[in-house]
């Protein structure tokens, strides 16, 4: 009995590790395809950037109507533009599936061969435990960009503040200072992003923090990518996402500070 549990967990790995291999191809295969089309739709986006009015004009008139109505065209062109964000989603839905999969399979194997118990008792809960992980990943990488953006801001106003000094104590003293070079005032740059942060989440410039929460889970609902299917939801959801970061509760006393 006990040899053929093992000849059994050693065929559930073998199963898992080959289903693990061929989703890792199918995964890196796809995201290569994204990245080629990509490359080749930008290089014709920088194309026709380089070639301006003349392209224009020319698919403007009667005869550019005609090419880009021609079925061929209008396919290639589509494939161009929808292909890189359903291939994006494709791939998110492979890693979700190869997780899913390959992990039940290895811990019934494990428990199989050497007597290991399982990590979760159904299918659906190691389904569940990729999308939290997914999600912790999320929070971990919101949280590195917001750590790091604030760090640039207090680096530029730690700048600022400097040059000012030693602006002053030239002034005071005609001494030559130690700066080589002028800063920019980083509060007009600031304060201009604070407030197209706002703009994107439909808030007055002195709302405090409960009313940015709200209107940000108002719009994060409206153009969460799983119920909006328009094509700018994802691109819009990623903008109203930075702008709630830029949002803290630091960077509201800052803008008070400055406005």
């Amino acid at each position: 009995m006990n040899i053929f549990k093992k000849i059994l967990g050693k065929t559930l790995y073998g199963i898992a590790k080959f289903i693990s291999i061929v989703l890792d191809g199918l995964i890196k295969l796809i995201e290569f395809v994204v990245i080629f089309v990509r490359s080749i739709a930008r290089g014709f986006a920088a194309l026709i950037g380089m070639g301006g009015c003349l392209i224009l004009f020319l698919l403007a008139g009667p005869f550019g109507f005609i090419i880009l109505m021609h079925p061929v065209v209008l396919l290639t062109i589509l494939f161009f533009v929808i292909f890189p964000i359903l291939g994006t989603k494709f791939i998110s839905y492979l890693k979700y599936l190869k997780y899913s999969i390959t992990e039940f399979l290895f811990d019934r194997a494990n428990y199989l061969i050497d007597g290991i118990g399982y990590q979760f008792r159904s299918f659906t809960e190691y389904k569940n435990a990729y999308k939290r992980m997914e999600e912790e990943r999320k929070r971990r990488e919101e949280h590195r960009r917001y750590t790091e953006q604030q760090r640039e801001w207090e680096e530029m106003f730690k700048q600022w503040y400097e040059y000012q000094n030693s602006q002053r104590e030239q002034g005071n003293y005609g001494g030559q200072g130690s700066y080589g070079h002028n800063y920019a005032n980083p509060s007009f740059a600031f304060k201009e992003k604070y407030e197209r942060s706002c703009d994107l989440l439909d808030l007055a410039y002195n709302a405090d923090k409960y009313e940015i929460k709200l209107a940000y889970r108002k719009k994060a609902k409206e153009y969460h990518p799983d119920l909006n299917k328009s094509p700018n939801a994802t691109s819009m959801f990623q903008q109203i996402s930075e702008a709630y970061e830029f949002l803290s509760d630091d960077n509201i006393k800052r803008y008070k500070s400055i406005s």
